[in-house]
């Protein structure tokens, strides 16, 4: 019996994953270099692109940081570090930022799991209401929203910009192409926000 029918049914059986990752590996412990490197959106060229070799899954897995509500620096933040507030939610506009970048989060220490039904329905209507807001800004083409959650216990969802006409941005490569590219000017990105916190203020629900 293997240890992959040893894991209980409906269960994500890691220790198989990652030996058939390393089966499939080369003699140098690496694996193949896959078709992404072929996309016209990947932004690295395929000559000399090599991967990292896998590392053991550690587990348990170490804490994220402000896990813990009473030392966590987002809820200890005030208002002022934000550009849009309200009752329940905060936005976040960091620079400098290489594309128009954005950050929302809840007032409460919570994470996406953790979120009531009233709460979940708030924050799919204030995902829809950034999203209109930064894609409203001329000289946006589309606007991706991610959550990844492996960094930090404050529910927190970005908002990135890819600029009109740029399809080489296109798609989960976006991210990786901001690492990369010179900064928004500061006049230029703060015209931006005042853009959207004035859409998102001209948005918001009567009361």
């Amino acid at each position: 019996m293997t240890r992959h029918q040893d894991a209980p049914r409906g269960a994500l059986d890691v220790p198989a994953l990652v030996a058939r990752a390393r089966a499939a590996a080369g003699p140098d412990g690496r694996a193949a270099v896959g078709s992404i490197a072929d996309w016209e959106t990947f932004p690295f060229e395929r000559d000399g692109l090599r991967l990292r070799p896998l590392d053991d899954p550690t587990v348990p897995e170490p804490a994220r940081e402000d896990e813990d509500a009473a030392t966590c620096s987002r809820c200890a933040a005030p208002d002022d570090r934000y550009v849009w507030t309200d009752a329940t939610w905060r936005l976040s506009a960091r620079g400098p930022v290489s594309l128009p970048t954005l950050i929302l989060g809840p007032r409460a220490h919570v994470d996406l799991g953790d979120l009531d039904d009233e709460l979940a329905g708030e924050l799919g209507r204030m995902v829809v209401r950034v999203e209109r807001a930064l894609a409203a800004v001329p000289g946006v083409g589309r606007v991706h929203v991610h959550r990844w959650g492996d960094g930090n216990g404050h529910l927190h969802l970005f908002f990135f910009a890819r600029p009109d006409g740029m399809t080489q941005l296109r798609g989960l490569v976006m991210p990786l192409w901001a690492h990369h590219l010179p900064a928004i000017p500061d006049d230029e990105w703060d015209a931006i926000v005042a853009s959207v916190v004035a859409s998102l203020d001209a948005s918001a629900p009567s009361v």
